[in-house]
């Protein structure tokens, strides 16, 4: 049974199959990035405070601030598209799409901080609980509205002419007509005197 404002046909399960090997392939390659071991002779203490580690990193100067701020919010922001989808939904509102996928995505970066805390060499940093979802949110926004509207106006120009009414009982439930229901008397056991 197709869900209502999902997208139909064969065309469909492959999108969202294919959305959903590169949804595992990503998150893979996030934990192998993230959650990996290193071998470092020193690690710096964990950001524990909002801003900081983006205010420290703004101080190393532009490029390589860019390259740091931009590593955390490129970590996740696939998520922000293959979410949608591998949900495979049309008629969906655009506020809840961005809401439950930010959401999605928020969780995993906690999830991530929170196993950094037992991995060797890994540092916890709070900015990145700020900046993962953030590139989440700019990823979907970037591309799921436009590809939303661009899939609905092609099921729109692919929908099939309209089959009449005797040519059209090949896969109908047959359905049964009502019984009313019975009178009360015929109902009730027999009143003894």
């Amino acid at each position: 049974m197709q869900r209502q404002g999902s997208i139909g046909g064969s065309a469909a399960i492959r999108i969202r199959v294919t959305g959903g090997v590169l949804l595992v392939a990503h998150l893979a390659f996030v934990a192998w990035l993230t959650l990996r071991p290193l071998d470092v002779p020193w690690v710096m203490p964990a950001n524990l405070r909002p801003f900081d580690g983006i205010r420290a990193d703004l101080a190393l100067g532009r490029p390589e601030a860019a390259r740091r701020i931009g590593e955390r919010l490129a970590l996740l922001a696939p998520l922000g598209v293959l979410l949608p989808l591998v949900g495979g939904r049309l008629g969906v509102s655009r506020l809840g799409s961005l809401a439950r996928t930010v959401a999605a995505g928020t969780l995993l970066s906690l999830g991530i901080e929170l196993l950094q805390t037992g991995v060797p060499g890994q540092v916890v940093d709070v900015d990145s609980l700020l900046l993962n979802p953030l590139g989440v949110a700019l990823a979907h926004l970037a591309v799921v509205p436009a590809g939303r509207s661009w899939l609905r106006r092609r099921n729109e120009h692919r929908a099939p002419a309209a089959v009449p009414r005797e040519e059209s009982f090949q896969g109908r439930t047959p359905t049964i007509p009502r019984v009313g229901i019975a009178p009360w008397s015929d109902a009730l056991p027999p009143s003894s005197p």
